[in-house]
């Protein structure tokens, strides 16, 4: 072989090598970390918030995201405290994440007034157009999108499982948090319905424990008295106090979620507070990749249950009717 030959080939050989270079350095290369903000409406110990956030988790990772090989996620807690929401919502968004996921209307709107630009995928929302979070279910048009929790009608189905279980109730407490739209909003649907089921509604406007303990004691008194908690931050972080407080006073209460129930109380009928968080993971990494929540329609729940605690029925001196029972999705004996 001449050694130009030998020599042209060394180069090529060479050259091809130089080629793979870059190739192999970037297979080598760790991926794109991503971050992901978190703000929770409950305490970080809450074993609600720990439900709620292990389908968000177990979603991402499925969808091939994993903490500390292409993702970071930071968590703030509101704990119910309206100051702590909005400070949350200015921490995470100084953090600049990629994508906050929120848990309730106050944390969505606190978010909206500290960011018009990062991507917000929101969960358990009431009326989220009323609200003033999205232009519309279909085309949020926004930075926010995400899950509704239900439409305010649904509680006039908690006055009527009231009077179904318990119908000597002639008058009904109404717990609610008067600082919410929520608040104001399923105690409004119940008015125009509550004469047409012989009762008279009380709204108990509640901002902490001292006051949820001074106003279920001083309704307690009256005769033919009935509980319907409203759904709220402030009711599921105060969810075992106001429980408590219904079996001493030997209150029959209506609950809007079904953790209320497996926590001790008596019934309670709504949509999965689980399910939506996997589905918000799907969301969020739609979103990492590089769609916008603008285009992401608002969806609302599918799955509504109906939740007995036949334990705390017995200890209220309440027989279940069997045409109640017969419609539940879980009984817990």
């Amino acid at each position: 072989m001449q050694f130009g030959q030998l020599k042209r080939r060394s180069f090529i050989t060479l050259l091809g090598g130089a080629a793979a270079w870059p190739l192999a350095t970037q297979a080598q290369q760790p991926e794109r970390m991503r971050r992901i903000g978190v703000l929770m409406n409950l305490a970080a110990d809450d074993t609600e918030a720990q439900a709620r956030l292990a389908p968000f988790s177990q979603g991402l990772q499925e969808l091939g995201w994993t903490v500390g090989r292409n993702v970071q996620i930071d968590y703030r807690w509101g704990a119910a405290d309206p100051n702590h929401i909005p400070k949350g919502a200015l921490e995470l968004v100084a953090l600049a994440p990629d994508v906050i996921m929120a848990t309730s209307s106050p944390a969505t709107a606190a978010l909206l007034q500290a960011t018009r630009t990062v991507p917000i995928v929101f969960v358990q929302v009431a009326d989220p157009v009323g609200a003033g979070l999205v232009a519309s279910l279909a085309q949020p048009g926004g930075n926010a999108t995400g899950f509704s929790v239900f439409e305010y009608g649904i509680s006039v189905k908690w006055l009527e499982l009231l009077k179904e279980i318990a119908p000597r109730v002639t008058r009904a407490a109404i717990l609610r948090d008067p600082t919410i739209a929520a608040g104001i909003g399923q105690m409004g649907a119940m008015q125009g319905v509550a004469p047409g089921f012989g009762m008279e509604l009380h709204p108990l406007g509640v901002r902490d424990a001292s006051e949820i303990e001074r106003a279920i004691a001083a309704f307690a008194r009256s005769a033919n008295a009935g509980l319907i908690v409203t759904a709220s931050p402030l009711t599921v972080v105060h969810r075992e106090l106001i429980i408590s407080l219904a079996v001493r006073y030997r209150l029959p209460a209506v609950y809007p979620l079904r953790f209320f129930v497996t926590d001790g109380g008596l019934i309670s009928y709504g949509p999965d507070s689980i399910d939506p968080y996997r589905c918000a993971a799907g969301y969020v990494d739609r979103i990492l990749k590089g769609e916008k929540p603008a285009d992401l329609p608002v969806q609302a729940p599918t799955k509504y249950e109906l939740v007995i605690n036949l334990k705390t029925a017995k200890a209220l001196g309440i027989e279940i009717p069997p045409t109640v029972l017969a419609r539940a999705d879980e009984v817990i004996e």
